[in-house]
């Protein structure tokens, strides 16, 4: 029997979002209706700016007081979309104390402040979801958080940031520049005016940060990612990567040890084989790939942005939690029993394409070997093409510490013959 009493939810945030996601309230109350077991109501949305035109949005919704509409006594369910850290967190953790529910897309919220927010929600009874934070309408955090439950994961590998791919593949596909495809990207509306979240790699970072604590149960901040965005990476190097058989791409790397003691995650440029399945994701899709002791390998794919696809991924939750509050009780909440610590980068092992530019002279290649080897660096493949009375000398290493590599690197810097580092770039997916 369907509850009669209509289940309210609050609104924050009206953008590209936060729009869709109203639309969509209220186009299909029935169906969502059907599957809660309730009537859902949109009670209120908090905007900034009450006075500017939203298609398709109630305006008698509408309201630029936030902190009253979270405060209501008959607010089941907050749905918060605004982004960044405050009032967002401010206003969730309102709704925690009044016992609401709360789905969120908040991502740069969630990676420096989730634990908090998990005590918060845990303390209310109350649940906290965010699938929209990481991937859009891909469906991921929940397959890691209850699907994998009984699993172990070792490993996660992503594309999760649809601007940095959209330019990188443009990179690839056309020979542009990074400023060209860059430019590209912003006239089509897949950048925003100030990129710097996205080719900087904070959003990944985020990402990241909140993958690697859900896959490995452990507490991961941004603070504890690497991160390198994509703004250094020239045609050189995507040219370079062709010849190798290979991509660039923007990849969120979440790792556990060999001896399960610690995890890693890191944001960098990464060469990829043409063989490896993200290989071929292209424009600004996004693709996770997952590995998992009993399940094997597995892919997640589809677009990692935008408004419909965001909304979809918070309807989702808002159905999940609905259906919680109905049946009186929570979903999964934060799960970081492991207590893993995370190791710092100069630790973490991986291969490298490193690209020189040295002097056009007999005794040279043994000269920069001989620097690989003092330091542990072993190499994998050497090319050099000479021009003009200087070279141009591509090292390929097998796998080996950033530390030892920053050494190698700081003493091939000091070597006459070596005129410039030109570019270092980590190879993954073998």
């Amino acid at each position: 029997m369907m509850r009669t009493r209509p289940l309210k939810v609050a609104l924050l945030g009206c953008g590209v979002v936060g729009s869709e996601v109203a639309r969509i309230m209220t186009t299909t109350a029935d169906d969502l209706a059907a599957r809660i077991g309730a009537p859902v109501e949109l009670a209120g949305i908090a905007v900034r700016r009450a006075g500017r035109p939203r298609p398709g949005v109630p305006e008698h919704l509408l309201t630029t007081d936030a902190e009253a509409l979270v405060g209501r006594d008959d607010i089941d369910v907050v749905i918060e979309v605004v982004g960044g850290i405050e009032p967002s967190k401010s206003l969730i953790l309102k709704a925690f104390e009044g016992g609401a529910s709360v789905v969120s897309a908040n991502k740069a919220l969630l990676a420096k402040d989730g634990a908090e927010l998990h005590a918060a929600a845990a303390a209310a009874g109350a649940d906290l979801y965010y699938e929209a934070a990481v991937a859009g309408a891909i469906p991921l955090l929940r397959p890691l958080r209850e699907s994998l439950a009984g699993d172990k994961v070792n490993r996660v590998l992503g594309i999760v940031n649809g601007t940095t791919n959209f330019i990188l593949d443009k990179m690839d596909s056309t020979g542009a520049g990074y400023s060209e495809a860059l430019e590209e990207a912003t006239a089509l509306g897949y950048a925003e005016a100030d990129p710097t979240a996205d080719v900087e790699g904070f959003d990944a970072a985020a990402k990241a940060a909140i993958l690697a604590g859900i896959a490995f149960h452990t507490k991961v901040t941004a603070a504890d990612v690497y991160r390198e965005g994509i703004t250094e990476v020239t045609a050189a190097d995507i040219a370079s990567a062709k010849q190798m058989g290979c991509v660039v791409k923007l990849l969120a790397i979440c790792e556990r040890s060999a001896d399960g003691s610690s995890v890693t995650a890191r944001v960098h440029p990464a060469m990829i084989p043409l063989s490896h399945p993200l290989a071929s994701v292209r424009e600004a899709y996004n693709a996770v790939f997952v590995e998992a002791e009993a399940a094997g390998r597995l892919m997640f794919y589809g677009p990692g942005a935008g408004g419909s696809p965001t909304a979809s991924a918070v309807l989702g939750d808002l159905v999940a939690v609905c259906r919680n509050k109905v049946n009186g009780t929570t979903g999964p909440g934060d799960s970081v029993y492991a207590q893993l610590p995370a190791k710092p980068m100069d630790e973490v092992v991986t291969r490298y394409h490193v690209s020189l530019d040295v002097d056009d002279r007999a005794g040279v290649l043994a000269q920069v070997a001989s620097v690989f080897a003092e330091h542990g660096v072993s190499i994998d493949t050497v090319r050099q093409q000479g021009r003009d009375g200087d070279a141009a000398l591509v090292v390929v290493t097998h796998r080996a510490t950033d530390a030892a590599l920053s050494a190698t690197v700081d003493k091939l810097r000091a070597l006459d013959s070596v005129r410039d580092v030109a570019s270092i770039m980590r190879v993954e997916g073998e």
